[in-house]
C-alpha cells in the first residue's frame, strides 16, 4: 500500500542530534510504504524556491541511517524565515501549497523550536481554509529546551552533556594554578536559562562545581554580583562562574548590550547576542586588579556529536518516528510532546498536543528550581535533568575522525 509523498525540514537552530529526528520520520515513513519522501533543503525558506532532494538518493541503507543519526547539524540545512501571517501575504502561501500539491505532499513535518511550531500552525490552520488534506506535524527540537508542553526537547540532553562536561574540565583548568583568578563561562540561552542550569550537572563527588550560576529568569544586578564573588573569593583563590548570554538588568536590558555587537538583530528580530563573558570578565578585572578570564561556549555546545546522549538520540529518533506515525493516524496541526511516568527508573512516553498550545509560547525554569539568592540551581532540577544526559553513542571514526553524512551541493 502507498501513503502519498512526504515531505521533511529543519529550522532554526542546529544541534547535535536533529538529523536523528529526521531519519525517524524517513524510516518510518519508507517501512509504511509512503512513496517519495523529500527533504527540503534550509527549511520553508528553501521550499519556496523549490529547492529539495530525494532523501532515497542519499538514504540508501540501514548503515547510511546509523552514520547520519551520529551526524551532527542539520543535514537539510536550515534556515530562520519567519513566515507571515496568511492575511498578509496570501501569495506566499499559495506558492507553498501549489509547490506541495505539485510533488503530491500529503504528511509535511517540520524539525524545529518555537519558530518552526508557528510555522506548522500557520500552515495547518491555511489547510483548513482551503480544504488541503495535507497533514502537518511538528517535531521538537531546540538545544533551549525552552517548548511548552513537553517535558524536554530533544538537543537539550546532549547540549546538556557536553556544557557539564566542559564545565568540569573548565574548573580543573582554573584550580590548578595557585594565583587568583575568576572565570566567567556564557552558556547560550535568551530568555530561558535551561542550559546554564545544566552546569550545576557537574557538581558531583570528583568536583564542586560552578561556585554561581546565573539564569535570565531572574535580574542580574552588577553590583550584586561583584559582592556575591568577593564573598566566594574568601574560600577559594578561583572563583568560576557560568551565566547565561540572556541575563537582563532590572531596566529589561540584556548585560552584553554593551557589546556593540547586540545592534544586530536576526530574521525574527531577536538581538543576536553573545559577548556576555567577556564584558563582566573585563569589568570583574577592573573590580579586583587580578586575572579575569571570558569563556564563551557558543556554537560549540549545539553541535558536539562526538559526546552525544545516548537517551537523547534514541528520544530524537523516536520523536521523528511517531511524528510519521502520528500522521498516518490522521493527525494534523500537533507536535510530539514527551510526557515523563517518572525519574527512577527514568521512564517517558510520546503523545501529541495542538500545536495552539505550544507555538509562540516559551518554558522557563521554573522559580522555585532557582536557589541561593539566585545564583544557584536545586537538587530538583539535577534529578529532572541528569537522566537526559545518560549514554553515549560513539561516532563512526575514520583516520582518527569523526565521519558525518552531508549533501555536497
Amino acid at each position: 500500500m502507498s501513503y502519498g509523498n512526504v515531505m521533511i525540514g529543519q529550522s532554526g537552530g542546529p544541534t547535535s542530534v536533529i538529523n536523528a529526528s529526521l531519519v525517524g520520520v524517513f524510516k518510518t515513513a519508507r517501512d509504511a510504504g509512503c512513496k517519495t519522501i523529500y527533504g527540503m533543503r534550509n527549511g520553508i525558506e528553501g521550499l519556496l524556491q523549490e529547492r529539495f532532494v530525494d532523501l532515497s538518493d542519499y538514504i540508501k541503507s540501514d548503515l547510511d541511517i546509523e552514520l547520519l543519526k551520529r551526524t551532527p547539524s542539520s543535514f537539510l540545512g536550515t534556515c530562520r524565515y519567519k513566515l507571515p501571517h496568511a492575511d498578509k501575504a496570501p501569495d506566499t502561501y499559495a506558492r507553498i501549497f501549489e509547490i506541495l500539491h505539485k510533488l503530491e505532499i500529503k504528511y509535511f513535518f517540520y524539525i524545529g523550536g518555537n519558530d518552526s511550531m508557528d510555522t506548522i500552525m500557520q500552515l495547518s490552520e491555511f489547510a483548513k481554509k482551503v480544504n488541503s488534506d495535507i497533514r502537518f506535524i511538528g517535531v521538537p527540537k531546540t538545544i533551549d529546551n525552552d517548548l511548552a508542553c513537553t517535558d524536554h526537547t530533544p538537543g537539550f540532553g546532549s547540549a546538556a552533556k557536553y556544557i557539564a562536561s566542559v564545565m568540569k574540565e573548565i574548573i580543573r583548568d582554573a584550580k590548578s594554578f595557585p594565583s587568583d583568578s575568576i572565570t566567567v563561562v556564557e552558556v547560550m540561552g535568551r530568555n530561558a536559562g535551561w542550559l546554564t542550569a545544566a552546569t550545576a550537572l557537574a557538581r558531583s563527588e570528583d568536583c564542586n562545581g560552578p561556585d554561581l550560576i546565573y539564569l535570565p529568569e531572574t535580574v542580574f544586578d552588577f553590583d550584586k554580583f561583584v559582592e556575591q564573588i568577593r564573598e566566594k573569593k574568601k574560600h577559594t583563590h578561583a572563583v568560576i562562574v557560568a551565566v547565561s548570554e540572556g541575563v537582563k538588568t532590572a531596566d529589561g536590558k540584556y548585560v552584553c548590550e554593551a557589546n556593540k555587537n547586540t545592534n544586530i538583530v536576526d530574521s525574527f528580530g531577536h538581538k543576536v547576542l553573545g559577548g556576555t563573558a567577556l564584558y563582566l570578565a573585563d569589568a570583574l578585572a577592573d573590580e579586583f586588579g587580578f586575572k579575569c578570564r571570558g569563556i564563551v561556549l557558543t556554537t560549540l555546545q549545539r553541535c558536539a556529536s562526538h559526546l552525544v546522549s545516548r537517551r537523547d538520540i534514541t528520544e530524537a529518533f523516536m520523536a521523528g518516528a511517531d511524528a510519521m506515525h502520528a500522521a498516518l493516524r490522521g493527525e494534523t496541526g500537533k507536535m510530539i510532546v514527551f510526557k515523563r511516568i517518572s525519574d527512577h527508573p527514568y521512564s517517558i512516553v510520546t503523545d501529541v498536543m495542538d500545536i495552539r498550545e505550544i507555538a509562540n509560547k516559551e518554558k522557563c525554569v521554573p522559580a522555585e528550581w532557582i536557589i541561593n539568592d539566585g545564583t544557584y540551581i536545586s537538587t530538583e532540577f539535577c534529578n529532572y535533568a541528569r537522566p537526559l544526559i545518560i549514554g553515549e553513542l560513539d561516532p563512526f571514526m575514520v583516520d582518527g575522525l569523526p565521519r558525518h553524512l552531508f549533501i555536497d551541493k
